[in-house]
């Protein structure tokens, strides 16, 4: 069965099964749609999920925030599994098992389901060009002395700021307590076997 899983920001996602027979799945806030998405970034009748020959396709039916793929917004798409997709602030992934792909591809003349390459003539062509451009590879994250030498740092800032705190809290109670600031009484203190000093 087709699984569709939407997210909304701050909620948990909701996966969604339909079986390959069901021509169209209404999405919405509404409560008569197939799929209720509780967000307010997507509208009432927000978009339709259609079982085309060879897969399926998501249109627009009328929504204020539309569908958007690659930030690119569309009245209607050709969904590739593993494809993700924009409708208001929601998330809608979609996907299907190798089973399903064999038994949509007996539907299509080509006898294929449709490859990213063959959805991109529907996208804008600089979301094609983005799509298909190899990714730069990523630094490798901070090394483990980096990492642990800014915990060290962080340690030891708080083990400093503890004992600055630590020794204000004790020199304002000994002025209470004695009427004389901690560090005269300090200085002043005898160590054995000399004197105090006036």
């Amino acid at each position: 069965m087709p699984r569709v899983i939407i997210t909304v920001p701050e909620k948990n996602a909701q996966p969604y099964r339909f079986g390959l027979d069901r021509k169209s799945i209404r999405i919405g806030r509404g409560t008569d749609n197939d799929i209720v998405i509780d967000s307010g970034s997507v509208s009432v009748k927000h978009a339709e999920m259609r079982r085309v020959p060879g897969g399926y396709e998501l249109g627009d039916i009328g929504s204020t925030n539309g569908i958007k793929h690659l930030g690119i917004r569309h009245d209607k798409i050709a969904l590739v599994p593993g494809m993700s997709l924009r409708l208001g602030d929601a998330s809608f992934d979609f996907t299907l098992t190798d089973e399903e792909l064999e038994a949509i591809a007996l539907d299509k003349p080509h006898g294929a389901f449709p490859t990213p390459a063959e959805a991109s003539p529907q996208l804008h062509p600089a979301a094609t060009e983005e799509a298909t451009k190899p990714k730069p590879r990523r630094a490798p994250a901070a090394t483990p002395q980096t990492s642990s030498g800014v915990g060290v740092g962080m340690v030891l800032l708080f083990l400093v700021l503890a004992a600055a705190a630590f020794f204000t809290g004790l020199a304002i109670r000994h002025q209470k307590d004695t009427g004389e600031a901690l560090i005269k009484a300090i200085v002043n203190k005898p160590f054995p076997g000399k004197k105090a000093r006036d």
